[in-house]
C-alpha cells in the first residue's frame, strides 16, 4: 500500500471510529490482496477484531492471515451484524454481490481506487466522472502548453516495478511507432518514479501529478481515443482486462508487460537501467562479506519479525555484517545497520558487498542486472484475484527465489544459499 493509500484508509478508519460505526459491528474485508493485508494491519493496531477477508478465489479458501481467516462470501449470511470494508477497485461489484447475497448492512468504500474506473451507472456516478473527465481535458492542456503537444505515456500506479517494466520495453515500443523519444513525456504520481527513468534515460521528459491529478488525466486521454497517449499497464486501458488471460494460464508479469501491454515479440530483450552512479561511501563496506537486506515493500504482505530476526541471527553466525535498507521512517533490523542509498547508486553498493536477501518488490526489479548474489523472497499469497502464487508471478531470473511458508527452515535456508 503507498502513502496516499495508506493515509486515505486510515483517515477513513478515523472518520468511521467518530462516528461509531464499528460499534457492535463484526469487521470483514473483502478481497484478499496485499493491499487488504495493510489495511487489516492498520485495523488490528487500532485495536479491533477482523472476522475474515471475504474472496472469490475457491484456492483461497480456508487460508488465513494473520489469523484472520479467508471465507466464501455466502458466509456473510451467517452474520447480521456486520460491516464490510473494501479498499481494491472492483468496490461497485463486491457491494452488488452482498446485496444480491441478502446482506443489507453496511458496505464501505475504504479507497476511491482507480477511482474513474467504477462499474455502475448511477447518476451520481455519471455526474461525477463527467466532472473528472473536464479536469483531465484541462490538466493535458496545461501538459500541452508546458512542452507542445507530445506523446504521454502514463504510469498510473506509484510502484518501483511498474515503471522499470515500462522503460524496459518503451524503446522498442516508441521505434514501433516511429516515435522520436524527444517527443515523449512519461507521467507517474510519485517522485522515486523520475529516479527509475533516469536509470534508463536521463534525457526524457517526465512529469508528477498528484495521484488525483493523474487519474483525471487518463480519463480524458481514454475519453479522447487520441494516438498520442499511452496507458502502460497490464489493465490498459482499464477496460480491456488483459489480466483475464490469468484466468487459465500462468504468465509471468514481465511477459504481460513485453507482450500484452507493449505488443512486442515474446523474444524481446529487455534494456537494463545503464546510467548509475557510486555509492560514496563504498570504502566502510566490507567487500563480498556483506548483506544488505530488505524487508519492506508497499505492495506485498509483510513477513513476520520472528522470520527476520532469524534470518539475522543466521547471518550474524556466519560473520557477516549487515545492513538493512531503509527509506523514510522505516527502523533497522534488530542487529543490523541502517543504510539508505539511492536508487541509482544500488549497483555499487550491492556488488561491493556481495549480498542482497529482500522480499520480492519493485528494488528487486531494479537490480535485476546488478551482479551479485540475489535472493528475492515471496509470501505465501495468490496474486490477485488468480490460483497463481507471488513467486508464479515475479520470478526473476538473475535470483534465487524462494517462497516463504509458514514451516520454512530459516536455518537452512540461510546455509543452502550462502
Amino acid at each position: 500500500m503507498n502513502l496516499i493509500q495508506l493515509n486515505t484508509v486510515n483517515e477513513n478508519l478515523s472518520r468511521l471510529e467518530s462516528t461509531h460505526a464499528f460499534d457492535g459491528k463484526e469487521i470483514f474485508l473483502f478481497g484478499h490482496c496485499p493491499l487488504t493485508d495493510d489495511m487489516a494491519d492498520l485495523i488490528m493496531q487500532r485495536g479491533y477484531h477482523i472476522y475474515g477477508i471475504f474472496d472469490n478465489n475457491p484456492m483461497k479458501w480456508g487460508s488465513e492471515y494473520r489469523g484472520i481467516p479467508i471465507l466464501k462470501p455466502n458466509e456473510i449470511s451467517r452474520h447480521e451484524n456486520a460491516i464490510v470494508l473494501i479498499d481494491i477497485r472492483f468496490y461497485e461489484a463486491m457491494r452488488s454481490q452482498l446485496r444480491t447475497l441478502g446482506f443489507d448492512g453496511p458496505v464501505i468504500r475504504m479507497i476511491d481506487y482507480n477511482s474513474f474506473s467504477e462499474y455502475s451507472l448511477s447518476d451520481e456516478t455519471v455526474a461525477r466522472k463527467r466532472m473528472r473527465l473536464g479536469h483531465g481535458i484541462d490538466i493535458i492542456k496545461s501538459l500541452d502548453e508546458k512542452y507542445g503537444r507530445l506523446f504521454y505515456v502514463f504510469c498510473p500506479f506509484p510502484a518501483l516495478g511498474d515503471v522499470y517494466f515500462t522503460m524496459s520495453y518503451l524503446e522498442y515500443f516508441l521505434k514501433k511507432r516511429d516515435i522520436s523519444k524527444d517527443n515523449v513525456c512519461v507521467l507517474m504520481s510519485f517522485y522515486a518514479g523520475i529516479d527509475v527513468v533516469r536509470l534508463f534515460d536521463k534525457e526524457i521528459y517526465t512529469e508528477v501529478l498528484n495521484q488525483d491529478d493523474l487519474e483525471a488525466a487518463i480519463q480524458a486521454a481514454i475519453y479522447s481515443d487520441e494516438y498520442r497517449f499511452f496507458i502502460a499497464h497490464q489493465d490498459r486501458p482499464y477496460v480491456v482486462k488483459l489480466q483475464k488471460i490469468l484466468d487459465t494460464k500462468c504468465i509471468p508479469l514481465d511477459l504481460i508487460y513485453r507482450c500484452g501491454v507493449f505488443g512486442l515479440p515474446k523474444d524481446t530483450i529487455p534494456k537494463i537501467p545503464v546510467n548509475w552512479d557510486n555509492y560514496p561511501y563504498l570504502s566502510s563496506i566490507e567487500a563480498d562479506n556483506t548483506v544488505i537486506i530488505s524487508p519492506y515493500a508497499k505492495s506485498v504482505p509483510t513477513m513476520d519479525e520472528k522470520f527476520w530476526a532469524g534470518i539475522v541471527e543466521e547471518l550474524q553466525n556466519m560473520g557477516k555484517k549487515l545492513y538493512t535498507n531503509v527509506a523514510g521512517d522505516e527502523k533497522p533490523l534488530s542487529g543490523t545497520e541502517p543504510i539508505r542509498v539511492r536508487l541509482c547508486e544500488k549497483k555499487s553498493l550491492l556488488e561491493k558487498a556481495g549480498t542482497f536477501i529482500g522480499v520480492r518488490s519493485g528494488l528487486c526489479d531494479i537490480i535485476r542486472s546488478v551482479n551479485c548474489k540475489k535472493i528475492a523472497l515471496y509470501p505465501d499469497y495468490y496474486y490477485m484475484g488468480t490460483r497463481w502464487k507471488a513467486i508464479d508471478m515475479y520470478s526473476i531470473d538473475s535470483f534465487t527465489n524462494i517462497e516463504v511458508t509458514e514451516d520454512i527452515d530459516v536455518k537452512s535456508l540461510i546455509a543452502e544459499q550462502l
